[in-house]
C-alpha cells in the first residue's frame, strides 16, 4: 500500500474496496453472501469493527477500525485474499452466465502483476481516508447510506439490505455494527 493511503492503528477509515474493472459482481446473491460472511468472520476472529459499510454491485464500502491487539491492514490483506480467492471459485463452479467474461477480465491482470496468481479480483489498495473529524465522519456514513438511493436501488438508505443504513434507523442490519457518535 502507498504512503497516501497509509493505515495507522488506532484510527477510524472510510474504505473503499473495488473490483477489478468496475465489474459487477454482487448482483448475484452467491457472491454477495461470500463478503458478508467474510465480514462476520472478520469482526469474530480478526478484530475487525464495522462502523458503517454498504455493497455495492462493484464495491464495497465501509468505515472500519480494529480491536486493540489488531491491524486493519492485515484483516483488510486477509479479507481482500480470502474473498478474492472464494468469489473466484464460486464463480468457476456457478451456472454464471458471464463465467468466461469474468474470469478472463479477472486473469489478465494477475498476468501482469508477479505477486498474483492466476485471477486478481480486487484492485489494489483500499482507498483508506482516515476520519479526522465528526463532521467528515458523518459526511461518509451519508455517502455509505445514500449509495443505494443514488443508484435507485432503493428509496429510502434503511430499505436497502446490504446496508448498515438500518442499523442507523434503529433497526437491525446483517452485520454487528458499532453506531458512529
Amino acid at each position: 500500500m502507498g504512503i497516501k493511503n497509509k493505515i495507522h492503528e488506532g484510527y477510524l477509515y472510510f474504505l473503499t474496496l473495488t473490483v477489478v474493472d468496475w465489474i459487477d459482481v454482487f448482483t448475484r446473491p452467491v457472491y454477495r453472501h461470500i463478503i458478508l460472511d467474510s465480514l462476520k468472520f472478520c469482526q469474530e476472529k480478526k478484530g475487525l469493527e464495522v462502523h458503517a459499510w454498504v455493497l455495492m454491485s462493484n464495491h464495497l464500502h465501509l468505515i472500519a477500525s480494529a480491536k486493540e491487539g489488531f491491524h486493519l491492514s492485515d484483516i483488510l490483506r486477509d479479507f481482500k485474499k480470502f474473498t478474492s480467492r472464494t468469489i473466484v471459485a464460486a464463480i468457476q463452479q456457478e451456472h454464471e452466465s458471464r463465467k468466461e467474461w469474468m474470469l478472463h477480465r479477472f486473469h489478465f491482470p494477475a498476468n501482469v502483476q508477479s505477486k498474483v496468481t492466476n485471477y486478481k479480483f480486487w484492485q489494489d489498495g483500499n482507498e483508506a481516508k482516515e476520519i479526522h473529524s465528526n463532521e467528515f465522519l458523518q459526511q461518509k456514513i451519508d455517502y455509505i447510506h445514500q449509495n443505494s438511493v443514488r443508484a435507485e436501488i432503493v428509496q429510502e438508505p434503511e430499505h436497502y439490505l446490504f446496508s448498515s443504513a438500518i442499523d442507523y434507523a434503529g433497526g437491525k442490519g446483517l452485520l454487528e455494527i458499532l453506531i458512529a457518535d
